[in-house]
């Protein structure tokens, strides 16, 4: 298994997070972002305890192929 770096937020403060990966093994992709703590939020989701919820900014959707017409594996 190999995660393949398909962009990191150019516009993170320290470079490090948000990042978008993508899973040869099992054709997924995982996320790396902010940690959601609203209790608000989190109250309207159906979160089973195997699970957590993250966020990212919306200006990372231009890494995954299916939007820029690219490769997961390039």
């Amino acid at each position: 298994m190999t995660l393949h770096r398909l962009g990191k937020d150019p516009e993170s403060p320290d470079g490090k997070s948000p990042t978008v990966y993508y899973d040869d093994q099992t054709d997924n992709y995982v996320l790396q972002g902010w940690r959601v703590l609203d209790v608000e939020r989190l109250t309207q989701m159906d979160i089973p305890d195997h699970e957590t919820v993250i966020e990212f900014p919306r200006r990372m959707m231009r890494f995954f192929p299916e939007v820029n017409g690219g490769s997961p594996d390039a």
